[in-house]
C-alpha cells in the first residue's frame, strides 16, 4: 500500500528478543535530580568481532521501540527490516546491530510505568523531566556493559535523529559515523505548538488523575489518543493525506469509536489514536515529547559549528522533501555547519510526497538505503570511463590539491581524483539519481542547486572549485562566478563552445538550430542548457571580471585532438577547460 508506514505495524505485543541490563549506579539526570537505578532493554542482531569494532547503534524514534527488525522468519515485522538485516544496507553479517528502548519510554528501560524506590508506587507524572542526553548517557552504559568503546556507526530517524547527533557532539569520539534520517537541530516553533496541544489533550483528560492512574480503572486514553491523531498529521504531508483519504473522502470506514467518523480521515485518525493508546503509556508520551522538544543544538549556523566542531566523525544526512515537522532546510543548516568546518558529510533530499514518515516507508528506505550501505563502507568500485575534458582537467589539479567538483554528477571526475591520492574531495549535485551514484561511489556528495550560490562553504575551502561541463546549464552564471573565485584559490572550468565549426555550419549554411555530438547533442525545444557561450566570450568575461586566465586547454573531441592557441580555439575547438585565478 502506497505511503505505508512501518509504524502502522506496531503492536502491544511482547518484544520476545528483548534483552535488559540493570545499572544500579545512579544516573545524575542534566536538569537537576537522578535515577537511582536505571534498566535499559535492548536487542542486538549480528555477531560483535573480537575488538567490538563492528557495532552499530540504532535509536528509535518517538513511537518505536527495540525491535527495529525481524530476528528470524516467524518473528513480528520491525520499523526498519527494509534497512536492517543480511545482505540489507545496516548488513547483519558483517555488523553488530544494538537498539535499545529510550530512557522513559514504555517498554522495557527505565520509564514512568516503573516503581519509585522511594514511594513504591509508579513514578507516574513524578518521573523527573529528562532530556535526549540523559536517553544517550543510558545508551553509554549499555555501550559498556557490551563491550564497545566506539561505534561503527550511530543511526537514528526523527528522534532517534536526535540522538545520534547527541552522541557525536556531546562524545566526540564516540562513533565513526554519524547517520541522521529526517531530524534536525531543534524543532520550530510550529512542531513544539503541536506536541504543546496533544500534552495538553492527555492532562486535561478526567483519567490523567495527576499522572497516577496505573491503578485505576480508567486511563487517560481519550487524551493520548488525540494526542496521537494530532501527531500523526504531522507525520504526514499534504499530497500523502489527499492520496490516502480523497478517494473514499466521503465513505469512511466504520470502526467501533467515540471519535468523529463523518470523513475517511476522521476514520483514519480515530484508528490510529485508538490502537496507539494499546501500546503507549500517557506518561511516556509527555516524557519524551518533552524531552524531544528541549533538544536544541542551536539556531545559527555559528552555534551550530560550535556544537560539531570537535566530533569526530563522518556523516550522512538524509531529508525528505516533503517534510514538513523536521523539514530539509534544518537538514541543511546542519550540513552547512559540517561543511563550513571542514567535516567529511554526505547529504541528499529525497523527493517523496510521504512527508516525515518517509523515513520508515518501503520505497523511500529503497532510495536511502544505498546512501546508508555506501556510508557503511560497501562501496561501488567501477570507475566510469573518463572524457577528454576529464582528462585535461586532471591535469591541471596537482596530487595534493583539494577540490569541490560542482555539478559533480555521478562522481566521474571525483573517483577519479580519488584514485590519484587527492586528499579531500567534494561534490555539489542536485540530480537525485547522480547523487546516489556518487554516494555509493564513498564519494562525499551534498545535494544543493547552484542556483542559490555557495553558502555552504567558506572563503577558500577548497585548492580547486571545478565547473565542468555546467556553465551552459547554470541560471545565474555571474554569482555562481564569484562564488567559485571566493571558495576555491583555483577554479577550473570546463564548457563547450558553441562557436564551434560544426554549429556555425549548421545555423548559418542549413538555417537550423546549431546540433553536434556531446554536449550539442540536444533539439532546441529538449535541450538542458539556458546558454550558449564561445570560448572568445568566457575569455572576455573573465576579463570583465578581473579574474586571471592561467592555463587553457582547447580540444576538438569529434576528432580526439587537441587545438592549439594559434589555430583558432574559438573556431576550431568544441571544448574548452580553462584554469583562472583571482589574482
Amino acid at each position: 500500500m502506497r505511503f505505508q508506514s512501518t509504524d502502522d505495524l506496531r503492536s502491544d505485543g511482547p518484544l520476545r528478543y528483548a534483552q535488559s541490563v540493570d545499572f544500579d549506579q545512579p544516573l545524575a539526570l542534566e536538569l537537576g535530580g537522578s535515577l537511582p537505578h536505571v534498566r535499559c532493554a535492548y536487542e542486538t542482531w549480528g555477531m560483535l568481532n573480537d575488538d567490538a569494532s563492528n557495532a552499530i547503534l540504532v535509536c528509535h524514534a518517538i513511537s518505536g521501540d527495540s525491535h527495529a527488525a525481524r530476528h528470524d522468519d516467524d518473528d513480528a515485522p520491525g520499523w526498519w527490516d527494509a534497512l536492517i538485516g543480511p545482505g540489507k544496507p545496516i548488513d547483519t553479517d558483517r555488523f553488530f546491530v544494538v537498539c535499545p528502548n529510550v530512557l522513559g519510554g514504555c517498554r522495557g528501560t527505565t520509564g514512568p510505568g516503573d516503581l519509585d524506590p522511594a514511594t513504591k508506587r509508579p513514578y507516574g507524572a513524578d518521573f523527573p523531566r529528562i532530556t535526549i542526553g540523559d536517553m544517550v548517557a543510558v545508551q553509554r552504559r549499555l555501550a559498556d556493559h557490551l563491550g564497545i568503546n566506539r561505534w561503527k556507526a550511530v543511526v537514528g530517524g526523527s528522534l532517534g535523529g536526535h540522538q545520534v547527533l547527541t552522541w557525536v557532539t556531546r562524545y566526540p569520539d564516540s562513533a565513526e559515523t554519524c547517520i541522521a534520517i529526517a531530524t534536525s537541530p531543534r524543532l520550530t516553533s510550529q512542531a513544539l505548538g503541536f506536541d504543546v496541544v496533544g500534552r495538553n489533550a492527555i492532562q486535561s483528560d478526567p483519567h490523567f488523575a495527576d499522572g497516577q492512574y496505573y491503578d485505576r480503572p480508567s486511563r487517560p486514553d481519550t487524551g493520548l489518543a488525540i494526542a496521537r491523531m494530532l501527531g500523526h498529521i504531522t507525520y504526514l504531508s499534504s499530497q500523502a493525506m489527499d492520496a490516502k483519504f480523497d478517494p473514499d473522502r466521503h465513505d469512511p470506514r466504520q470502526i467501533a469509536s467515540d471519535f468523529e467518523q463523518r470523513f475517511s480521515v476522521g476514520s483514519y485518525l480515530a484508528h490510529q489514536g485508538q490502537k496507539f493508546v494499546t501500546r503507549f503509556d500517557a506518561n511516556s508520551y509527555i516524557t519524551l515529547t518533552m524531552a524531544m522538544d528541549l533538544f536544541d543544538l542551536g539556531d545559527t549556523r555559528l552555534k551550530l559549528m560550535e556544537r560539531f566542531d570537535d566530533s569526530d566523525c563522518n556523516y550522512l544526512v538524509v531529508s525528505f522533501s516533503s517534510d514538513w515537522l523536521f523539514t530539509p532546510q534544518q537538514s541543511r543548516d546542519i550540513v552547512n555547519a559540517l561543511t563550513a568546518l571542514d567535516h567529511e558529510v554526505t547529504y541528499a533530499e529525497i523527493t517523496t510526497d510521504a512527508g516525515h514518515d518517509a523515513f520508515l516507508i518501503e520505497s523511500d528506505i529503497d532510495q536511502y538505503g544505498p546512501l546508508v550501505r555506501a556510508k557503511l563502507g560497501d562501496i561501488d568500485t567501477s570507475r566510469p570511463p573518463l572524457k577528454p575534458a576529464d582528462e585535461a582537467i586532471l591535469e591541471l589539479i596537482p596530487d595534493d590539491a583539494s577540490v569541490l567538483d560542482l555539478g559533480c554528477g555521478s562522481g566521474r571526475l571525483l573517483s577519479a581524483l580519488a584514485t590519484r591520492g587527492r586528499r579531500r574531495l567534494m561534490g555539489v549535485e542536485v540530480a537525485q539519481a547522480k547523487i546516489l551514484a556518487a554516494a555509493a561511489r564513498g564519494l562525499d556528495v551534498i545535494d544543493y542547486d547552484l542556483n542559490k550560490g555557495l553558502p555552504a562553504f567558506i572563503d577558500n575551502q577548497f585548492d580547486f572549485v571545478v565547473l565542468n561541463s555546467t556553465l551552459q546549464a547554470v541560471e545565474n552564471v555571474e554569482s555562481l562566478f564569484d562564488e567559485m573565485m571566493r571558495v576555491g584559490r583555483h577554479a577550473v572550468l570546463s564548457f563547450p563552445n558553441f562557436a564551434f565549426r560544426e554549429l556555425r555550419d549548421h545555423y548559418v549554411r542549413q538555417g537550423r538550430s546549431p546540433k553536434s555530438q556531446g554536449e550539442f547533442n540536444h533539439d532546441w525545444f529538449n535541450t538542458p542548457n539556458r546558454r550558449f557561450p564561445s570560448i572568445a566570450d568566457v575569455l572576455e568575461f573573465c576579463q570583465r571580471r578581473g579574474v586571471t586566465v592561467n592555463d587553457a586547454v582547447y580540444l576538438d573531441t569529434t576528432r580526439g585532438t587537441k587545438v592549439s592557441d594559434d589555430d583558432d580555439p574559438n573556431l576550431n575547438a568544441d571544448v574548452a577547460v580553462i584554469l583562472l585565478s583571482a589574482v
